[in-house]
């Protein structure tokens, strides 16, 4: 089988490489010519494909989903540093060329950011809870999401990822010696990088595709419990929680996917 994936980058490299070693044809999609060699040496045909909301290099991604029987699309909105940017219309600029391509199935990374903030103590989201996404990422999350899931020439899964952690990314170095962090209460929802591809792959080799999962680790302390002992567990300035605001944090369940995948997570307790 071979699979495209747009967006080789903190995830989408190590799955590829994952992907090669369990005998898939793999194709790589890079946006920055210094990665080409590095896929190469992996064994991954590499592709320099960017994608606008205006233009997009045709004969490279013709060739990018040529026999392609599966396309992952892994690329971020990244509406933080751009915020002309929309990520909807980017997608939509992508589509023609899967519709004319043999690709019949697509997975689509996305965020449990679309779920937008709980309204209840500790409330418990699953995939039919209805989302109302609050930042500009989430909506156009979502919105890619339904453009992708209501076309009909190809099946689309969703995997709406937590907070990412692995190799060199976890949020404590961000969070570290902060003070009047909002929200201690709440309790965490994160995935780890392996898990992630282990997700996926299982996806792949169940051939589940149509459905929608929420994928975070089954372990929720509060933020404040599991920040204050990652710091003490690296030695670094443990963070300052703000305790006087009442606030409300949601509560992931990946219940479906370790249910209908029958996915046992490697990376249980981060």
């Amino acid at each position: 089988m071979q699979i495209s994936i747009l967006g080789c980058g903190w995830l989408g490299f190590p799955l590829a490489k994952s992907l090669v070693k369990k005998g898939f044809t793999v194709k790589g999609s890079t946006t920055t010519k210094e990665k080409i060699s590095e896929l190469e040496a992996n064994g991954i045909q590499p592709f320099l494909i960017s994608i606008s909301k205006k233009e997009i290099d045709e004969n490279n991604c013709n060739y990018f989903l040529q026999n392609a029987e599966v396309l992952i699309i892994n690329i971020p909105p990244k509406l933080r540093t751009n915020s002309s940017e929309s990520f909807v219309e980017k997608i939509k600029r992508l589509i023609p060329f899967i519709e004319k391509s043999i690709v019949k199935k697509v997975i689509f990374v996305s965020s449990t950011s679309i779920y937008g903030d709980a309204t209840l103590p500790n409330e418990i989201i699953t995939e039919k809870h209805l989302p109302i996404p609050e930042t500009e990422s989430g909506k156009q999350l979502l919105e890619t999401e339904i453009v992708l899931q209501n076309n009909s020439n190809f099946k689309t899964t969703i995997i709406r990822f937590g907070g990412l952690i692995g190799e060199n990314r976890h949020p404590i170095h961000f969070l570290s010696g902060r003070k009047n962090i909002e929200n201690p209460d709440a309790p965490i929802n994160l995935i780890h990088r392996d898990d992630c591809i282990g997700i996926i792959e299982k996806i792949i080799d169940a051939d589940y595709f149509g459905e929608v999962f929420n994928a975070v680790v089954p372990f929720h302390p509060s933020r404040k419990k599991y920040y204050t002992n990652k710091a003490i567990e690296l030695n670094l300035p443990v963070p300052e929680f703000e305790e006087n605001k009442l606030q409300f944090g949601k509560l992931i369940s990946s219940e479906k996917t370790e249910r209908i995948l029958n996915y046992k997570f490697q990376k249980p307790r981060l």
